[in-house]
């Protein structure tokens, strides 16, 4: 009996223990709706929910901003995307839930569609190419203390130098976008040389940068040197080829704008001498004219005492030759002033085209100029393009003129009537190049002037394909005249079938179509057999 009560007593021990067990375990399951995500599992247990849970609340939003301190900064600071309008006054479990297990991804960012204005830094011109992972890295965050590495697009600063290296190493203002914009670091568009202590002008607008501001190497890096340039004297940058002879301040002699640009020579005055200083004689260098001392008298009567005679005495007359100032100035050798009034007096009056022709084209036709012994025949300088082409009565002495008008080479004055194929009709407007400039098989134009014959053929296809072709030749005149392609004198009654009864009102096309043959295609006009049986 002992021994019975004891095993009693001992079941009734397991009993408990399983009910109480079972108890415990729904009460658990009361108190924890689900394990807790990765970022979170070092809060897992009964002891750590009040870390994240208020008694007796359901908001944990205080709870979560104590624990993430960078967040509750940039809320208090009104800066980024938690602080956007997208996110203000949203409880954090709207957007990041709890207590789906391990694998369960609280933040859900789709970084293809997020509008980056939302936090804060709109994204422009570059910046708009760049993929997220350029920028959001772990190199670049600044306060790291409460991220761990790759987790998070927080921390990043809206300083250039946030993510871009220095190139100028700490020499420059920080404020990058004084001179660069967003679009490319070279060049430098928003940069001013005119506020600096050194404005450019003259020539020193057009030297490169690198001129003055050497590219060096620096703490073992490229560096451009901007700042610690001198530049008080021209000499800082400038080679003295006068070797201090008359100090160092250039400015009093030359100018920005060339160095060969000389403000004054002394007190000397040109003007009192017998030859005033006038066009291109003003800056040319003294010593030019001046070889052995500028005190020495220099002839200056006529133009060929310091200027040799480009014409080689092509003017000469008598043995003398014109002074160059009758055709030149001293404001330049060209252009010359010898103008109509003086070129009509010759034996070739400029008229028509001529008169819009450079003096060069005509003058110049080799290396040197060339007046003398021009002659005045179109031949002299234009070339007959129709020797040997158009029969020379019609030509007498290469005279271009029979044919041609002085005002322009298209102007054709040329009377067809003299020839043996006289225009009539249409023939009258068609330009001469219609009939006798073709294209060869290199498609390049050949002139024709003459013909064994005069068949239509020589200009027109015969687009019938010689279906009226007889003894030999196509007589086109059988049926058209040459006011008009229309065959105004073709009579259907004169043809193998007369026209009576319905077909006298009958369309041509009803009968006569285009053949099927594709490299041969023509309108039908002549039919072996003329059947009704053949139509119909």
């Amino acid at each position: 009996m002992i021994q019975i009560n004891r095993m009693y007593n001992n079941l009734k021990n397991i009993v408990l223990i399983v009910s109480l067990t079972f108890m415990v375990s729904q009460a658990l399951a009361q108190l924890s709706p689900g394990e807790l995500s990765k970022a979170h599992a070092h809060l897992e247990g009964l002891t750590n929910c009040t870390k994240c849970h208020v008694l007796g609340e359901k908001e944990t939003t205080s709870k979560c901003i104590e624990c993430h301190r960078e967040i509750k900064n940039l809320i208090s600071q009104k800066k980024g995307y938690h602080a956007s309008s997208e996110v203000n006054g949203k409880k954090c479990a709207e957007c990041h839930a709890e207590h789906f297990g391990r694998d369960f991804k609280m933040v859900r960012f789709d970084d293809k569609k997020f509008d980056h204005n939302l936090a804060g830094y709109k994204l422009e011109g570059k910046h708009a190419e760049v993929k997220c992972t350029d920028c959001h890295k772990t190199e670049f965050i600044k306060n790291k203390t409460s991220q761990k590495k790759g987790d998070s697009y927080l921390g990043l600063g809206t300083e250039c130098i946030s993510c871009h290296q220095d190139f100028h190493q700490n020499t420059l203002s920080k404020n990058c976008t004084s001179c660069h914009d967003l679009n490319a670091f070279r060049p430098a568009p928003l940069f001013n040389h005119t506020k600096t202590k050194f404005a450019l002008a003259g020539k020193h607008q057009t030297v490169s940068c690198e001129k003055c501001h050497k590219i060096e190497q620096q703490n073992g890096q490229k560096f451009q040197r901007f700042t610690g340039v001198a530049f008080a004297a021209c000499t800082d940058c400038h080679e003295d080829i006068h070797k201090n002879k008359f100090g160092n301040d250039c400015l009093k002699c030359h100018t920005v704008f060339s160095f060969r640009e000389v403000k004054s020579l002394g007190n000397f005055n040109h003007e009192k001498t017998n030859f005033p200083l006038r066009g291109k004689h003003v800056p040319v260098d003294c010593k030019k004219c001046h070889k052995t001392s500028v005190t020495q008298p220099v002839k200056h009567s006529k133009c060929v005492n310091c200027h040799k005679d480009y014409h080689e005495k092509q003017f000469q007359k008598n043995g003398n030759s014109p002074d160059c100032a009758e055709c030149h100035s001293v404001n330049g050798f060209t252009p010359s002033s010898f103008g109509f009034e003086k070129h009509n007096l010759t034996q070739f009056k400029l008229e028509g085209a001529h008169m819009a022709t450079p003096c060069l084209t005509c003058h110049k036709k080799d290396d040197k100029w060339n007046f003398a012994n021009m002659g005045n025949r179109c031949i002299d300088c234009h070339e007959n393009i129709h020797k040997d082409f158009i029969n020379e009565k019609y030509t007498p002495e290469g005279d271009c003129k029979k044919c041609h008008s002085i005002a322009s080479w298209n102007e054709v004055s040329f009377d067809h009537k003299t020839t043996e194929f006289a225009l009539l009709g249409k023939h009258e407007n068609v330009s001469c190049r219609k009939c006798h400039f073709k294209p060869d098989a290199e498609n390049k134009l050949q002139q024709q002037f003459k013909w064994e014959n005069q068949f239509c053929t020589n200009c027109h296809i015969d687009t019938h394909f010689e279906q009226f072709k007889q003894n030999g030749k196509n007589d086109c005149q059988r049926c058209h005249t040459n006011n008009s392609w229309k065959p105004e004198k073709f009579d259907h009654n004169t043809a193998r079938f007369k026209l009576d009864g319905k077909h006298e009102g009958l369309a041509c096309v009803k009968c006569h179509k285009p053949n099927d043959i594709l490299l041969k295609n023509y309108i039908v006009y002549k039919f072996k057999d003329i059947s009704c049986a053949s139509c119909h």
